[in-house]
């Protein structure tokens, strides 16, 4: 399998996983963001793995930038958009496809 492919399965996996628990919550609490701060840091194991997010796609954000700018990838705002709508699980398998894209695009230039 190519890993542009597998790299969009793991997009599509990014969303359903994490809004297959998030989707139940906010239909039975709404949009009550002070809620769920407030849950998620209720325990000391909740608030360990929310920070680990957050430093996780503040990791991932600058690494898109980074990378974006030597690979020269295209719509790198997208991820900073997936992040922020969907988490790191969907942001990072993005920015792989669409550095992967790039990779083939300027490869396939490169040989022709």
């Amino acid at each position: 399998m190519k890993p542009k492919i597998l790299y969009l399965a793991l997009c599509v996996l990014g969303i359903i996983v994490p809004y297959w628990q998030f989707v139940p919550w906010v239909s039975q609490h709404g949009l009550n963001l002070p809620l769920f701060v407030r849950e998620l840091f209720a325990t000391r194991i909740g608030a360990f793995f929310g920070m680990d997010v957050v430093a996780s796609a503040i990791t991932l954000v600058i690494f898109t930038r980074v990378e974006s700018a030597r690979v020269r990838v295209s719509n790198r705002w997208l991820v900073v958009v997936s992040v922020l709508t969907v988490g790191v699980s969907l942001g990072l398998p993005l920015f792989l496809f669409l550095r992967e894209r790039e990779l083939e695009r300027t490869q396939s230039v490169a040989h022709a």
